[in-house]
C-alpha cells in the first residue's frame, strides 16, 4: 500500500514533503546552519543543566515556558516582557500556530516571492489559501507601494514579510514593514530568522511593535545560536497575540529539555554572537570574491548568499556535489544558494566552483 491508497486530504495528494537533500558530503553548505559547534564551556553547561532536568522528566514541563520566555525577552530588549514573547519547537511551529489561530478554512495568507518556501506549505496544511505576489525588480526587493497595493487588492488575513529574505538575503526597510502593517486588515508576520546576521545599523521590526498591535516578529535559535538540533523558535508580539496562540498550542508542547537547552544557550549569547560577527565578515568576503569572478550576487544580510547567473544551474550543482561540496538549488532560475561556513569550507567551495564553471 502506498500513500495514494490512503484516504488522504485531496489537497495533499501529489505533494512532496519539504526538505533540502540530506547527503553525506565533506562540505555541506545547503541548509543555512551555523558551522560552529558549541564551545566546550557551553557544551559542559548544557550537560550539567540537562542532567539536572533529567531527574524530573517524570513530570510535565512548564506549560508556559516562563523562564525561557523571560530570558528571550531580556535578550530581545526593546522593552519587551515575558507576556509579549512566545516560544515553540522551531520557528516553523511558531508560524504554524499563527496560521492555526489567524488563518484556516476560508481565510488567506499572502507572501512576496521568492521567499521562504515553508510559508505556503504551512498555509496549505492549515487549510489557509496562499496568495503569492511577485517581488519587483532585478534585486528581488519589495517596493512599499506595490506591497501595500497587493494588500489592499487581496485583503489577506495574514501577511508574511521576510527580513532578511530567504533565499535572496536582503532586509526590508522599516518603512516598508510599517506601510504594510498599517494597510493590512489582519495579522502581519515579519520572519526574522536571520536577523542577527544583518549588516551593522540595519534595524529590526521589533522597533515597530508598540505602534502596530497586529504585528508579529518571529525568530529562531537555529541560526545565530547554533541550535538547529534543539528546535527552538520564538516570537514577539502584543500580549493579546500570545494569549491567542495559547488557544491552539498543544499541551506541554515545549519539552523540559528543550527549554533548559535554549535558556542555557542564551546565557552564552555574547560568545555565540561573536561567532555571528565572524560569519558576517566571511559572508562579505564571499560576496566580494564572487563578484570579482564575474558572478551575479544578491546583497545579503543573512548567513547565505544567492549567486548566479547559470545557464544550467543543475549542472553546476551536480558538478560541485561531485567535488564534495553541497549547495542549495533553490530560488529564482539560474541561481544557487550557498551557506556561509568556516574559512576551510569556503575555500573548498571556491575551488569547486571555479573548477565546475571553468568546464
Amino acid at each position: 500500500m502506498g500513500v495514494e491508497d490512503l484516504p488522504l486530504r485531496e489537497d495533499l495528494r501529489g505533494r512532496s514533503p519539504y526538505g533540502a537533500p540530506q547527503l553525506d558530503v565533506p562540505v555541506a553548505l545547503n541548509t543555512n546552519e551555523n558551522p560552529y559547534a558549541p564551545s566546550p564551556e557551553l557544551a559542559a553547561a548544557l550537560a550539567r543543566n540537562v542532567e539536572q532536568t533529567a531527574a524530573g522528566l517524570n513530570r510535565y514541563p512548564d506549560r508556559d515556558a516562563t523562564r525561557l520566555r523571560a530570558a528571550l525577552a531580556d535578550y530581545l530588549g526593546h522593552g519587551l516582557d515575558p507576556g509579549r514573547v512566545w516560544a515553540a519547537n522551531g520557528s516553523n511551529e511558531v508560524l504554524q500556530q499563527i496560521l492555526q489561530a489567524f488563518g484556516g478554512p476560508g481565510r488567506t495568507a499572502l507572501g512576496f516571492e521568492p521567499s521562504y518556501s515553508m510559508h505556503p506549505v504551512i498555509s496549505r496544511v492549515t487549510c489557509t489559501d496562499w496568495v503569492p505576489v511577485d517581488r519587483t525588480g532585478t534585486d528581488f526587493g519589495l517596493d512599499a507601494g506595490a506591497a501595500v497595493d497587493a494588500v489592499h487588492r487581496h485583503r489577506p488575513d495574514v501577511v508574511f514579510l521576510t527580513s532578511p529574505n530567504n533565499p535572496t538575503g536582503a532586509s526590508l526597510p522599516l518603512e516598508t514593514v510599517a506601510a504594510v502593517a498599517a494597510a493590512a486588515p489582519g495579522m502581519v508576520v515579519v520572519d526574522e530568522a536571520y536577523a542577527e546576521f544583518r549588516r551593522e545599523g540595519t534595524p529590526s521590526a521589533l522597533t515597530l511593535l508598540a505602534e502596530h498591535p497586529r504585528l508579529i516578529v518571529s525568530r529562531t535559535m537555529s541560526k545565530a545560536f547554533a541550535l538547529a538540533g534543539a528546535r527552538v523558535g520564538y516570537l514577539a508580539a502584543h500580549p493579546a497575540v500570545v494569549d491567542a496562540l495559547q488557544l491552539v498550542r498543544l499541551p506541554y508542547h515545549l519539552s523540559a529539555i528543550t527549554q533548559v537547552v535554549a535558556a542555557t544557550a542564551l546565557e552564552f549569547a555574547d560568545e555565540l554572537l561573536g561567532q555571528v560577527k565572524q560569519l558576517r565578515q566571511e559572508r562579505d568576503s564571499l560576496v566580494e570574491w564572487l563578484r570579482g569572478h564575474g558572478f551575479a550576487v544578491a546583497a545579503s544580510d543573512a548567513n547565505f548568499v544567492l549567486f548566479g547567473d547559470f545557464a544550467d544551474r543543475s549542472a553546476v550543482w551536480r558538478g560541485m556535489l561531485e567535488r564534495g561540496v553541497l549547495v542549495r538549488e533553490v530560488g529564482p532560475p539560474h541561481t544557487l544558494r550557498v551557506t556561509v561556513g568556516t574559512p576551510e569550507e569556503m575555500s573548498a567551495f571556491r575551488t569547486a566552483l571555479l573548477e565546475v564553471t571553468a568546464r
